[in-house]
């Protein structure tokens, strides 16, 4: 199972864009995805670490991407993270 997290908090453009694009590639992927969505807004900490750069995503808890990422380039860190196997498209 691949983890994607995103931080991200209510009311921010990009977030919404960066949700689209991975919920688009997890849909398409025949890979075994899991994705969690973090709020920001309700963990100082989070907000402090996090704030200016959202959205971030991880994926199995490593940065791999914060503002936008483009589907075909997330497809390709997926394929990596998975050894290549079981990509679509």
């Amino acid at each position: 199972m691949i983890a994607l997290t995103i931080y991200s908090r209510p009311g921010c453009h990009l977030c919404d864009d960066m949700k689209a694009v991975v919920e688009r590639v997890a849909q398409s992927s025949a890979l075994p995805i899991a994705i969690e969505e973090i709020d920001i807004s309700t963990d100082a900490d989070l907000g402090t670490r996090y704030g200016l750069e959202i959205p971030v995503l991880l994926v199995d808890g490593k940065k791999v991407a914060k503002y936008r990422v483009m589907e075909e380039e997330l497809m390709r860190m997926l394929s990596a993270r998975a050894g290549g196997a079981g990509q679509s498209g």
